[in-house]
């Protein structure tokens, strides 16, 4: 049981800095730093799960559905929480 403890522990870590670097990417798309080579490094890891949300919710050319794709991601990270 505190080996299945401690491998959750650690993956909630793991998916808790993945979240903030989702968050990193999201607010640099908004920024001219987009064609920085630090930005294309978060898009290759953060777009496999971002771009199962993009485009449902566009308006006027800016895409709100990451944020749909962010808020599911923390209620998985909440939920793993009260299982640790």
């Amino acid at each position: 049981m505190e080996t299945l403890r401690a491998i959750l522990s650690v993956l909630y870590q793991v998916m808790n800095v993945y979240f903030y670097i989702m968050i990193a990417t999201i607010i640099l798309s908004w920024t001219p730093l987009t064609n920085t080579k630090f930005f294309m490094v978060l898009k290759i890891i953060t777009d496999p799960y971002l771009n199962l949300f993009r485009g449902f919710i566009v308006l006027s050319n800016i895409d709100f559905t990451p944020i749909v794709g962010i808020l599911l991601y923390e209620l998985l990270l909440r939920l793993m929480l009260s299982v640790i």
